[in-house]
């Protein structure tokens, strides 16, 4: 926090928010009319908008004058409690940094005899009950922040699932933490399936920044169909703007994401010419699979880096292959996700060598 210049700023500041918090706030306009948010600041440049209405999933994100998240053309919309039917998902899909897909199915539409499911399900439609907010105390040590809140993915008479959500982050550290629990509040066995569906877009992405991940792959689209993703090619640099990505080309790939020693994963973009990594980390026991999503249509610009349980091949397929989860009643789940953004070049030096990019 200080820079190297001062080592009392403590007592050079009258109120924690002139050096960072957590400001809570309702949008008055447009599609997102009524919604809660929160802006985090964590007084290093880093400053994200939580939307507590939206599965405290997480919009905007700047990091001192440059842009992270990817933002789509909906942006933020107000929550519904309808589960979303086909692709219905889409018309509310405001991109931002994260957008939580699940609790019970990732993947495109689909219909089995366990029934019917949307194109990732209701989650990010949801709203969240707070349960308490942290603000940082400089004066007394405390630096930390955190906010946590409730949400119900709820069936009367069916399953029901449960998810605990704190966002922290701590003053002086450009990183946010996120840590849930999925607990199965129901009386019968619950499918459960979650992918963190995370946006990046300009200036962060940009044309020949290097996207930064490494393990076994295989492409959405399959073999002789990908332009992208195909052995030889150079999918892992920013592309310009595709012309055969207008509308809903795109292509994706399914990561096997290799661990550290320590059972680590780590992806993340490296801009050069800003002189920024974005880094996220997960552990590999938690979200064995990285889904690699790159849309590079005019307009709409965007790679996503998506840790999950599963990649995004639906209920059904994930049922078929053995590898659906499954909560009994009162069985839960943890996970963590961390981002942080590195300007030190020894730190990026650092996170290139961990994801393979490095020499």
């Amino acid at each position: 926090m200080d820079n190297g210049r001062t080592t009392n700023w403590v007592k050079k500041v009258s109120n924690p928010l002139q050096v960072g918090g957590i400001e809570t706030a309702v949008l008055d306009n447009g599609a997102g009319k009524g919604t809660r948010i929160a802006w985090v600041n964590t007084g290093t440049g880093l400053r994200y908008k939580v939307v507590i209405d939206r599965g405290m999933d997480i919009a905007d994100a700047q990091y001192n004058a440059h842009g992270l998240a990817w933002i789509s053309h909906v942006g933020i919309t107000a929550p519904t409690h309808r589960p979303y039917r086909g692709i219905e998902w889409l018309h509310a899909f405001g991109g931002g940094l994260l957008t939580t897909c699940g609790l019970d199915h990732i993947g495109g539409p689909e219909a089995d005899g366990t029934g019917e499911r949307g194109l990732h399900s209701q989650f990010s439609g949801l709203p969240a009950a707070i349960e308490s907010i942290i603000q940082p105390d400089p004066a007394n040590g405390q630096l930390d922040m955190r906010i946590t809140g409730v949400v119900r993915q709820s069936q009367p008479l069916g399953t029901q699932l449960t998810l605990r959500r704190t966002i922290s982050s701590r003053l002086g550290e450009a990183a946010i933490r996120v840590d849930d629990e999925v607990v199965n509040t129901g009386n019968v066995a619950a499918p459960h399936m979650l992918l963190y569906h995370m946006n990046l877009g300009w200036p962060l992405v940009d044309e020949d920044v290097d996207i930064c991940w490494q393990g076994p792959w295989t492409s959405r689209e399959g073999a002789g169909k990908a332009k992208i993703f195909k052995e030889g090619s150079s999918f892992k640099k920013g592309k310009p703007p595709l012309d055969d990505h207008a509308g809903s080309g795109e292509e994706a790939a399914f990561i096997d994401i290799t661990a550290d020693n320590d059972g680590i994963c780590r992806c993340g973009i490296h801009n050069a010419r800003l002189g920024i990594a974005l880094a996220v980390e997960f552990e590999k026991s938690q979200l064995p699979w990285m889904t690699n999503w790159q849309h590079w249509g005019p307009g709409e610009y965007v790679v996503g880096l998506e840790p999950g349980t599963h990649p995004p091949i639906g209920q059904t397929q994930a049922r078929r292959e053995g590898s659906l989860i499954v909560l009994q009643p009162g069985e839960r789940r943890r996970y963590g996700v961390m981002v942080k953004v590195h300007e030190n070049p020894d730190d990026i030096a650092q996170f290139l060598r961990q994801t393979g990019n490095g020499r």
